[in-house]
C-alpha cells in the first residue's frame, strides 16, 4: 500500500504565494510521473502540472509561468510553488503519483487534496 500525505494549502490574498507538498511512502519500487490536479467547485477535475522521472514538465495555461512543481526524489516528495496567485486558483488540489510497486504494479495513486483558498 502507498500513502500520500498533502499539505501547504490554505487562505492566500489574491498575488500571495503558496507551496504545496506531498510526500508517498509506503511499498514503492520506484515513482514515475507526479503531479498536482486541482478541482473548482461545480467544475470539473484538470491538470495543474506534471513531472516526469526524467524531469518533462507540463503545465495548465492558466498556471504557465505562476506555478513550478519540483520533487524531491531521495524524499519521494513533489511540491508546486503557486506565485502571483488568483481567485480563479481557488480549488482543492490533489496530488497524483504513478508508482511502481514493490512487487513491481504499476499503480496510481491520489492524495486527499488540500484546499486552496485565494481571496480578492
Amino acid at each position: 500500500q502507498v500513502q500520500l500525505v498533502e499539505s501547504g494549502g490554505g487562505l492566500v490574498q489574491a498575488g500571495g504565494s503558496l507551496r504545496l507538498s506531498c510526500a508517498a511512502s509506503g511499498s514503492i519500487k520506484g515513482i514515475n510521473a507526479m503531479g498536482w490536479y486541482r478541482q473548482a467547485p461545480g467544475k470539473q477535475r484538470e491538470l495543474v502540472a506534471v513531472l516526469t522521472s526524467g524531469g518533462s514538465t507540463n503545465y495548465a495555461d492558466s498556471v504557465q509561468g505562476r506555478f513550478t512543481i519540483s520533487r524531491d526524489n531521495a524524499k519521494n516528495t513533489v511540491y508546486l510553488q503557486m506565485n502571483s496567485l488568483k481567485p480563479e486558483d481557488t480549488a482543492v488540489y490533489y496530488c497524483n503519483v504513478d508508482v511502481v510497486t514493490l512487487d513491481y504494479y504499476a499503480m496510481r495513486y491520489w492524495g486527499k487534496g488540500t484546499l486552496v483558498t485565494v481571496s480578492s
